[in-house]
């Protein structure tokens, strides 16, 4: 019989087969693996040292470009900190706007989230429809900032610019059409007895490990941890609007992906509060 060395050989990170943040190390001999060490968090692109030599409008762009998913939180995320060292009080109809945005995209991210889970487990369709509406909102925030992905919107002290004509139209449009797509894709994914055999009971993560290991959004309250920065430490206008923490008592990969479907909603309820707010008669001007 054949005998060989054990060797280690790298796979990735390479996009999109291993989504670009992992990296897996395999003990070999031959072709066949005898281990495999994964290892996470593989996203160096150097955006702390290039801060160093940009003004702080000059590096609102780089956040867009950290997660491509979530440009207008990410806008949000530097600008807030820059408002708060420099003391920059922001008008309500802007932070309304913000709020806005900002659960639009949270949408867009869940879309992408779900339809790669499914994209992985074999089924093609979710990826699809996650898209279709994942458009419907680039659409909007093109009219808002000329973009569909990278939006340099969010400014230190408000946004960019205000919104343009039939902006209000086509986001009711959109806040009505989404519940119902919402409801198609519980009826593709939720039953599905494939989903339930490669999710339910897997990738178990109790709330005392969730803590510990630092895991936050919908991973930790995936694990029935009731927090939520918008709720526990509120920031922008969020403290002035109705809506809840989503929470799954399972601790699985179908309890995560139940708190997206359920945030999706509350997103929409979210969105449609700072719609009515933002253009509010006392906030015209």
């Amino acid at each position: 019989m054949a005998r060989t060395e054990e060797y280690q050989l790298n796979v990735g990170p390479v996009h999109p087969s291993t989504h670009g943040v992992l990296r897996f190390v395999l003990t070999m001999d031959g072709e066949t693996i005898k281990d495999t060490e994964m290892v996470l968090g593989q996203l160096h692109r150097g955006i702390e040292k290039i801060a160093e030599s940009r003004s702080y409008l000059q590096f609102i762009p780089y956040t867009d470009r950290l997660d491509y998913i979530s440009g207008m939180t990410n806008n949000y995320g530097f600008t807030k900190a820059v408002e708060d060292l420099a003391g920059i009080t922001v008008p309500k109809k802007a932070e309304y706007l913000r709020v806005f945005v900002m659960e639009l995209n949270r949408i867009v991210n869940h879309l992408v989230c779900i339809g790669s889970l499914l994209l992985d487990l074999g089924a093609a369709t979710m990826i699809i429809y996650g898209f279709r509406e994942r458009h419907k909102v680039l659409d909007l925030f093109e009219s808002l900032c000329g973009a569909r992905m990278t939006f340099n919107y969010i400014r230190p002290g408000g946004v960019r610019g205000d919104i343009p004509e039939g902006f209000i139209d086509n986001a009711k449009e959109f806040l009505r059409d989404m519940p119902k797509r919402i409801g198609d894709y519980a009826q593709l994914i939720n039953d599905n007895e494939i989903v339930h055999m490669r999710m339910k009971g897997v990738g178990m993560l109790s709330p005392e490990d969730a803590i510990n290991y630092g895991v936050t959004g919908p991973m930790l309250r995936g694990s029935g941890v009731s927090y939520d920065i918008r709720k526990d430490d509120p920031y922008s206008v969020y403290e002035e609007l109705d809506f809840k923490a989503c929470t799954r008592p399972e601790c699985d990969t179908y309890a995560r992906y139940i708190v997206r479907m359920d945030e999706m909603y509350e997103s929409l309820y979210i969105a449609e509060q700072a719609l009515k707010r933002r253009w509010h008669p006392t906030l015209q001007g």
